[in-house]
């Protein structure tokens, strides 16, 4: 079997890949935390808040990939299955049943927020073993931080 080399120092590569897993893991279940909360919104502002969270669905998807190719390309092998996404997201409990238009938006700050902490702690650590990646995190950082902005400016 074909097994990719990386270009990183054995450390190096320790650190950035636990970076990119977590990130990994963040990044799904922040597409299945907003969906979950798409799902079962309800309010006067049901439409609004229902078709913001599919773009941080979106977001989180696309950058979910991106992130496990990046791993990939350095030969560590990315692990989205759920059991380890259960295990590993920092994002905390999600409501259960309706969610409240307020409470929904107050739930996917809460989640963002915590996603987007732990991906800050990612850009510091992977400065010096690999900008590539790091240039990666600041990308799904800033594109997180925009959603978070936008969901606290809905309850203002």
């Amino acid at each position: 079997m074909y097994v990719v080399k990386s270009p990183l120092s054995g450390a190096d590569l320790k650190t950035v890949s636990e970076a990119l897993q977590g990130a990994l893991v963040d990044l799904v279940d922040l597409a299945l935390v907003a969906k979950q909360i798409h799902w079962n919104v309800v309010g006067p502002r049901f439409r609004s808040v229902h078709l913001q969270l599919d773009e941080v669905v979106s977001t989180a998807r696309t950058h979910s990939d991106t992130v496990a190719e990046r791993a990939a390309a350095l030969g560590v092998p990315p692990d989205g299955r759920a059991a380890t996404v259960a295990v590993g997201s920092g994002i905390g409990v999600t409501p259960e049943g309706w969610v409240d238009d307020s409470a929904a938006v107050g739930a996917i700050v809460v989640a963002l927020g915590a996603v987007i902490g732990r991906m800050r702690e990612r850009i510091a650590a992977t400065g010096d073993p690999d900008p590539v990646s790091q240039d990666l995190f600041i990308q799904v950082t800033a594109d997180l931080e925009k959603q978070h902005w936008m969901f606290q400016a809905e309850n203002g």
